[in-house]
């Protein structure tokens, strides 16, 4: 069993036996490509983007007691005259840099479903968004500059909070992990778990994050793909074929027959899949996403004859499943990807996470652009210029 280095040399297996939702872990220099790939320039830049999504958090009053916080869209005038204690906040990083999205890789002993964006976090000596907890997993990877971590108690959501505040703040914490991480550095944090994070200097801290969905979602998005189907907007059917005594009564019989008319739908396998499916490939920061403009086949060849590499983008969500036929099936964006049968293991090989470029396409030579084998490629070419007009694939050339 293969021993990690972002998890400190332990199995993938022995991570989630030991650690993934019980305890923290702390691994130094667990990702040392991450120095020297951001500065704080580079944040406070990225902050004032169109479609990015951002919050100046500061804190005021004579005890630096009261918080504030700034959304999006932010200007350079939010960062003028602000007061010495102050956090920005930038969401979905990964959407925004290829350098930082391939650092997923490290972690695909975890389902990419599960993955919701990488945060990085910006603050001056001293700045921090307070002792706080979440719901879920997170994996802090220091990238710059230092930060002194400390971890408590497991909260519940009923637990104290400082009221009056625009976030979820907690009065105090029992402090039993007191650590300062350097660049490269990642610390492990299971849900609930309080944390409080203070910038030793100018720092950036990256945020993996990693969620199921709510329970509500789910029903919500299952509710609204059963509303889409022409076949569940039949009447119950009418099963009144007994004799009654009271006309005003609804008896048990009645309401288990409507119980059991809604539970036949909410047990449909192929509507579920469809809505969870449509539901775990949704952008949750659809504003990230490029506008490509269309690319021909054999633009596509000339870029990869100059080196270019196809990923997956950034920020849309592609997942796969293997359906009832056993075949792939595709989804992106909240919809299923239309994939002919013979391209679907290429694709498969770039959802996983594989940069694919000439080499690995095996694409012809020109003398054989009359062969079965050259069509065949054509298509491959053609199904990649459909999915980078939809901001599915991404094409670089590298530097």
């Amino acid at each position: 069993m293969q021993n990690l280095q972002v998890l400190g040399g332990i199995s993938a297996a022995e991570f989630f036996a030991e650690y993934w939702q019980k305890k923290p872990l702390l691994v130094k220099n667990a990702l040392p490509e991450v120095k020297g790939l951001l500065v704080p320039d580079d944040i406070l830049e990225l902050a004032q983007e169109e479609g990015v999504t951002a919050r100046l958090l500061t804190q005021q009053g004579a005890q630096n007691e009261q918080w504030r916080v700034k959304n999006s869209p932010l200007t350079a005038k939010d960062f003028k005259k602000l007061p010495p204690l102050w956090t920005l906040l930038v969401q979905a990083l990964d959407h925004f840099s290829p350098d930082i999205a391939q650092l997923w890789q490290h972690f695909d002993f975890i389902p990419q479903w599960r993955r919701d964006d990488i945060m990085v976090s910006y603050a001056p000596k001293g700045g921090s968004v307070g002792r706080h907890f979440d719901q879920y997993d997170v994996f802090l990877v220091q990238a710059y500059g230092k930060r002194r971590w400390q971890l408590g108690q497991y909260c519940t959501p009923d637990c104290e909070l400082i009221p009056n505040q625009p976030l979820r703040l907690l009065p105090d914490m029992n402090v039993d992990f007191d650590e300062i991480l350097e660049p490269g550095d990642l610390l492990y944090v299971p849900p609930t778990l309080s944390h409080y994070g203070v910038a030793e200097d100018n720092c950036l801290t990256l945020s993996f994050g990693f969620r199921m969905p709510d329970r509500t979602q789910l029903l919500d998005d299952f509710t609204d793909h059963l509303l889409s189907k022409p076949d569940t907007q039949i009447p119950v059917p009418d099963l009144a074929t007994r004799s009654i005594q009271d006309a005003g009564e609804v008896s048990a019989t009645d309401l288990a027959m409507l119980k059991q008319q809604v539970m036949q739908l909410l047990q449909n396998t192929s509507y579920f899949d469809e809505a969870a499916l449509s539901l775990l490939t949704e952008s949750k920061y659809p504003d990230s996403l490029p506008e490509n403009e269309a690319l021909s086949t054999q633009e596509l060849g000339e870029l990869l004859q100059e080196g270019a590499i196809i990923q997956r983008e950034p920020a849309t969500r592609l997942l796969y499943r293997y359906a009832d036929n056993k075949q792939l099936e595709f989804w992106a964006q909240g919809e299923k990807l239309e994939v002919p049968a013979k391209l679907a293991p290429v694709l498969k090989r770039l959802t996983d996470g594989e940069v694919l470029d000439l080499q690995s396409l095996n694409l012809p030579s020109p003398e054989l652009e009359n062969t079965s084998t050259a069509d065949d490629h054509q298509d491959l070419l053609a199904m990649f210029c459909d999915l980078y007009e939809d901001a599915i694939v991404l094409i670089q050339i590298p530097e």
